[in-house]
């Protein structure tokens, strides 16, 4: 017998001798494959009884038609030791692989190694390793997201360790938290040439580039600003028009005509607040296009035209400012007090914005100033009630500077000024109502009333220079939309800081109700601009006797300021007195 078997080892070590040798002829260069042959010649040899042809069953396949399929242990296939797993094959891939990965768990970022269970105990080999984005980006780039990456536990951790040593191993995550795995298998480390690029947020960044600021700062070197808008130039719009174009071939959508695609771009362009600039945000661009085809598809064009731009705009507007209809329903009704005609003394109509994530509004609301004799200075309600932010609250100590500086000069401000958000409960933040406080304040003070018609929005300096601010389009058009539901008079507008005229992209109603007449738009430099057109009458300049003309702005808010300050020392005076 063991001749036989001496025998049987003899001839199988020729005829698997001869198989191998021509492979190992052309692997004369690589000493791992030498090494790996060499392993299946001696497995064969020793288990020639898994290849041997039964008596009681169908002889199982010739070795040279190839070894069977499957990954049944080697007990059931004998030739699973000769099954190649080939991870990545980029044998067809011409060009260096981009790999994307949305899911960066574990398993995905860095492959995993599949287990079978069979009798309550895990089995694993080596067809059952599987290859992750890593493994796919290898030689190529890997791009991905950050807070992805920061939702999975350790995953982080592990691939600045990849990144660091430049290899990749197959690994189970459990074995990284001291974890036992059982079977685990021990895959030699794969050498590493990835470029990674993590994407993220201005904030994400900061939160790494702080908290783990020795590794994220050695590993990932090069940061790069993208910005999410780009100059109005022909090219750009050119570029904007070819993305349009490859939409409509890649979604199926109708071609757009000239008008259609000009209003797609001065959409971009509203997005930003910008007539110079347009937006790159292209997610939502396409969103834009998709539902503008819808309904050049209602009307059975073959264009998506201006008009098929403009409904989806309108629709998409229609379905989120719902609380925008009910603040307006509240104004019409009454509950919500504004007049928006007459003129009234220390009263004016600011405007605020509504931001509620996906959407924004504006709507005008009511400032009211009481002037009266006293020290405390101004006082903002709203801070008082703890209603107010840091930013406003710095625009109201600014008004104090600006008064003093131009008022108190030769004697104190005797002045005590209460300014008020009327009917405002949600709290008031930012400086963009500053011009507007001061406004009521100068009104209440000259006793001239200011026109309500006119709504005003500016942050101011301590100089009496008008500043620009943000949401201008939202606060003109929020101020249009309450003037148009008791009818447009013609005197009706909205003041704006002259920086913000560059900014103005208004929606078509509101540019064909400026053309006729029927609504204003005034930009201004300076306070004293501002109070003319509110007033009606000229703001006033100290002459070289260093007085303002009698009957301007200026000069009744100085007398008046006189009055309070004879008031408070004759007050003074007489308690004096009576002391004594």
């Amino acid at each position: 017998a063991e001749k036989i078997i001496a025998l049987e080892r003899s001839a199988a070590d020729q005829r698997v001798s001869d198989i191998f040798g021509r492979t190992m002829h052309e692997y004369d260069d690589a000493p791992e494959i030498h090494r790996f042959l060499n392993q299946l010649i001696g497995y064969v040899l020793d288990n020639l009884h898994l290849f041997k042809e039964s008596d009681n069953a169908e002889p199982q396949r010739a070795f040279s038609s190839g070894p069977p399929t499957g990954t049944a242990g080697i007990a059931n296939n004998p030739f699973l030791p000769f099954e190649i797993n080939v991870l990545v094959d980029n044998s067809d891939v011409d060009r260096v692989p981009i790999i994307v990965e949305p899911n960066p768990n574990w398993g995905n970022l860095f492959g995993r190694i599949e287990r079978r269970a069979t009798m309550g105990t895990y089995f694993s080999d080596h067809a059952m390793l599987k290859p992750g984005s890593m493994h796919q980006a290898n030689g190529g780039y890997l791009v991905l997201n950050a807070r992805d990456v920061l939702m999975y536990p350790t995953v982080w951790e592990g691939l600045k360790r990849v990144i660091r040593n430049r290899e990749i191993r197959l690994e189970d995550p459990n074995e990284q938290s001291g974890f036992f795995v059982p079977q685990g298998l021990r895959p030699e480390p794969i050498p590493l040439n990835v470029k990674v690029i993590v994407t993220g947020d201005e904030a994400t960044y900061r939160l790494l580039n702080s908290a783990d600021n020795e590794d994220f700062g050695d590993l990932f070197k090069v940061k790069a600003e993208f910005d999410s808008q780009v100059e109005l130039t022909p090219d750009n719009v050119q570029a904007y028009c070819a993305f349009i174009c490859r939409t409509c071939d890649e979604e199926g959508l109708r071609p757009f005509d000239g008008n259609g695609a000009a209003r797609v771009v001065e959409f971009a362009a509203r997005m930003v607040a910008d007539q110079n600039k347009l937006s790159t945000r292209f997610g939502q661009i396409k969103d834009l296009l998709i539902e503008a085809d819808y309904w050049a598809e209602q009307e059975s064009s073959s264009l998506v035209q201006d008009e098929h731009v403009r409904q989806a705009v309108d629709h998409k507007v229609h379905r989120l400012n719902l609380v925008e209809e009910r603040m307006r329903e509240m104004v019409s009704e009454g509950t919500l007090l504004l007049e928006v005609s007459g003129s009234v003394v220390g009263q004016v109509n600011g405007l605020a914005v509504y931001d509620l994530g996906d959407f924004s509004f504006g709507r005008p609301a009511r400032i009211t100033a009481q002037t009266f004799a006293g020290r405390e200075g101004l006082i903002n309600i709203e801070r008082e009630a703890s209603l107010s932010g840091r930013t406003h609250d710095k625009g109201v100590l600014i008004l104090a500077g600006y008064l003093g500086a131009r008022f108190g000069q030769e004697r104190p401000l005797t002045l005590s000024a209460s300014l008020c958000f009327e009917q405002s409960y949600e709290g008031v933040d930012g400086d963009s109502a500053s011009s507007t406080e001061l406004y009521a304040v100068l009104s209440s003070l000259s006793g001239l009333p200011l026109k309500q018609g006119i709504a005003v929005t500016g942050s101011v300096n301590q100089m009496g220079k008008v500043q620009p601010i943000g949401g201008v389009n939202q606060k003109i058009e929020g101020m249009f939309d309450v003037c148009r539901l008791s009818g447009l008079t013609g005197d009706q507008g909205v003041m704006i800081p002259h920086q913000n005229l560059r900014n103005l992209m208004l929606r078509p109603d509101v540019v064909q109700a400026v053309k006729d007449g029927q609504f204003h738009i005034y930009s201004v430099k300076t306070i004293d601009e501002g109070l003319e057109i509110l007033t009606g009458r000229p703001a006033g300049e100290r002459n070289a006797e260093g007085s303002y003309p009698e009957g301007t702005v200026n000069y009744l808010v100085e007398k008046r300021l006189w009055e309070l300050h004879n008031s408070m020392r004759g007050y003074y005076e007489g308690l004096v007195t009576a002391a004594n």
